[in-house]
């Protein structure tokens, strides 16, 4: 069975820097690509962004240019480099697998002064 964990998150402040994580196995972020997404409190869960097959990545129109989407070397860990966090990014953030779909408990994301 294919499972992630998500892991990483917390409390940062309004225009602050955080770095959180998805652990899985088998290489399977570098064969199959991965995507986050986020739920905030009372919200539908959005996507956030994607990392593809061959490196390719897009985002979301509210995270351009402020998150990066990353694999490290050995497919088992992805990582979403969050930066110029704003109050809007406060949300559970989930991970995933395309084609297989598994989805972990989340980490919780709180920007706040």
């Amino acid at each position: 069975q294919v499972r992630v964990v998500e892991s990483g998150g917390g409390l940062v402040q309004p225009g602050g820097s955080l770095r959180i994580s998805c652990a899985s196995s088998g290489g399977i972020f570098t064969t199959k690509g991965m995507a986050w997404y986020r739920q905030a409190s009372e919200k539908k869960r959005e996507w956030v962004a994607s990392i593809y097959y061959g490196g390719t990545t897009d985002y979301s129109d509210a995270v351009k240019d402020r998150f990066t989407i990353s694999i490290d070397n050995t497919g088992n860990t992805a990582y979403l480099q969050m930066n110029k966090l704003v109050p809007e990014d406060t949300a559970v953030y989930y991970c995933t697998i395309f084609a297989l779909d598994p989805w972990g408990q989340g980490t919780q994301v709180t920007v706040s002064s």
